[in-house]
């Protein structure tokens, strides 16, 4: 039973029609819907609402959607091509068709997961991530406060954890005074302690899922960071924004050398100490505070040199007119990487900004390596965990290259 009453919203249907090429766009499988696409329909929607797109031409269905009457992105599809009935049936079929998609990582050495990734999974804006038995669910939209009351039931029951916490985006919790809740509400259950233990491939961490940054952890990186501690035995490590000390954990954990993480936030740091205790890891870690531009060019006059560079930074282009500094931002810190890589010197270099394509990512960063001089080989480029499909264009973000230097 939930802790709380929540909201008692009762969506309405409306009947939409769109122009012809968003019209198409939805019939190949796109679930966004802008505001100026709509051509017709026959009520005024509010958020919540279910939206029903019929083809212009025949008034067949198309697809089914919800209304967002505060965003751009006017309707945000959930089904395509056949008529279904929005109810708990077709709510636990969308909810198990995704985790079991993710059940291959769920095993003895890994208790954590994105179980539910937005649009990929058909619930746009709905994230649902898993930690030990504590699960977060994230909404970054209004449109599913009508359907909570049949929502968190069913994935308590099919994921069986013992807690649920609902966060939220800053827009949800500045309309706290139309819904009445809160960012970091225990819905279900009780928790002894905001910062849950979770374990990653036989690794512990924390994750704050009442107060931390997303719904408590970065779970995107998760192979990356097991690539890292594989390739860390013996080596010098770099950890460049290195938020609760992800790979720097995995590369103690693997017997690094040293360790050095770098990031802007005390408190991210502090966490990163506490993950190293936690494990009970011995080895020599450097925690150092501040801007990474200018810690990565102090590093450089001190000529502190590194054979295994992770360079992670926070997406850079949140909207199109970043995206051409955000390409020189990546190219500064592929240089300021080169100075303080070492001869045989490993250097990954990754994005999580949407806006810039991984194709143009990596046309960048190995312009700046072959201007470098030095001979270098692309050990590999990694995308998407299973836990974070992509089922359309603009969702995907992630891309990380790993570069060997001779």
């Amino acid at each position: 039973m939930l802790n709380i009453e929540l909201p008692d919203i009762k969506p309405e249907v409306i009947a939409i029609k769109l122009k012809k090429a968003a019209e198409v766009k939805i019939k190949k499988g796109h679930p966004w819907v802008f505001d100026e696409s709509i051509v017709k329909q026959n009520k005024k929607g509010k958020s919540g609402d279910i939206a029903v797109i019929f083809d212009q031409r025949n008034n067949k269905f198309c697809a089914l959607g919800l209304y967002d009457a505060s965003s751009p992105i006017r309707i945000k599809i959930l089904h395509f091509h056949t008529q279904v009935k929005l109810n708990a049936h077709w709510f636990e079929q969308t909810i198990q068709n995704a985790i079991d998609k993710r059940k291959p990582l769920l095993n003895e050495g890994t208790n954590s997961a994105r179980l539910i990734y937005g649009e990929n999974d058909h619930l746009p804006g709905f994230i649902a991530d898993q930690y030990a038995d504590v699960l977060v669910v994230k909404l970054y939209s209004e449109i599913w406060l009508p359907y909570l009351k049949t929502i968190l039931p069913i994935l308590q029951k099919i994921t069986s954890t013992k807690t649920m916490v609902l966060r939220m985006s800053r827009l949800l919790q500045n309309k706290k005074r139309e819904h009445g809740l809160e960012d970091g509400l225990i819905l279900f259950g009780s928790l002894e302690d905001e910062e849950v233990v979770f374990k990653e491939y036989g690794i512990s961490f924390y994750a704050n899922v009442v107060r931390g940054h997303k719904t408590g952890f970065f779970l995107d990186h998760r192979h990356n960071r097991k690539t890292v501690g594989e390739l860390a035995k013996g080596k010098r490590v770099l950890d460049v924004f290195s938020y609760a000390g992800g790979f720097s954990i995995h590369a103690l954990a693997g017997i690094a050398k040293s360790v050095h993480s770098i990031d802007i936030s005390q408190k991210a740091n502090d966490m990163a100490v506490k993950n190293k205790t936690l494990n009970k890891l011995e080895g020599q870690h450097t925690v150092l505070t501040g801007d990474a531009f200018v810690l990565m060019e102090k590093l450089a006059r001190e000529k502190t040199l590194f054979d295994l560079i992770i360079i992670d930074p926070p997406s850079f282009a949140k909207q199109k007119s970043e995206v051409e500094l955000a390409l020189k931002q990546y190219k500064r810190l592929a240089v300021a990487g080169l100075k303080l890589l070492d001869k045989n010197g490993i250097l990954v270099l990754a994005s999580c900004s949407s806006r810039v394509s991984s194709e143009i990512f990596f046309q960048q960063v190995e312009q700046v390596l072959d201007a470098s001089g030095r001979s270098y080989s692309c050990m590999d480029k990694t995308y998407h965990d299973i836990d974070h499909p992509i089922e359309f264009e603009e969702a995907g973000y992630l891309k990380c290259g790993y570069y060997k230097f001779t």
